[in-house]
């Protein structure tokens, strides 16, 4: 990686910022504002690694040197992906079909320069069980917490880890970005030297 060149998540989470920030110490934050609403793919790992990319596409229109990374977490349970839910009602709905389940996270990642011929597009999943969750324990959780901008109504590191019975797989996918798979292709790509 040149000096010129700049790391960019094109990404709003602070989830996600939190996470990077793990492995980078300098990176810039972009918001692709891609209209997610136009995607229609039933496959779950197809669904958010096609985001991803698009995310990390849009953004590199104006940053072809840089290094982009675009992400997408998405919920899958029951042959049905869970997305953001609109409101309090959606939202109440979404948790009532986790309760007592075990459903599947799929983060679809993209590490993209277009000038350095660089593109990396990849999912990784991870199986949740939730525990049996009242409607009490549900309207708690959505009053207390902000679960509307996150995929199936919960964010795993807030008040939800409590309904959590059994993880297997990645936790960071869970919050929404692999960040040790990252790390790995960041090694590959010199981005990060050791």
């Amino acid at each position: 990686m040149t000096k010129k060149q700049k790391i960019i998540l094109a990404s709003k989470s602070s989830r996600r910022k939190q996470l990077l920030n793990r492995i980078l110490d300098d990176f810039k934050i972009i918001n692709s504002n891609l209209d997610e609403s136009k995607i229609k793919i039933d496959d779950p790992a197809k669904y958010c690694r096609n985001l991803s990319y698009l995310k990390a596409k849009t953004v590199s229109k104006n940053f072809k040197n840089d290094i982009i990374i675009g992400a997408d977490t998405i919920v899958f349970l029951n042959n049905t992906i869970l997305g953001k839910p609109k409101d309090y009602n959606e939202a109440f709905n979404m948790l009532k079909k986790l309760s007592g389940q075990t459903h599947t996270v799929f983060t679809g990642v993209t590490i993209l320069s277009i000038n350095n011929k660089v593109n990396i597009n990849f999912s990784e999943k991870t199986n949740v069980t939730f525990y049996d969750i009242s409607d009490n324990q549900i309207d708690w959780y959505i009053k207390n917490n902000n679960p509307y901008d996150k995929a199936g109504s919960y964010g795993i590191q807030d008040g939800s880890q409590l309904f959590v019975k059994t993880i297997n797989g990645n936790y960071e996918n869970v919050i929404g970005l692999p960040i040790s798979k990252i790390y790995r292709y960041f090694i590959e790509l010199k981005v990060i030297n050791l």
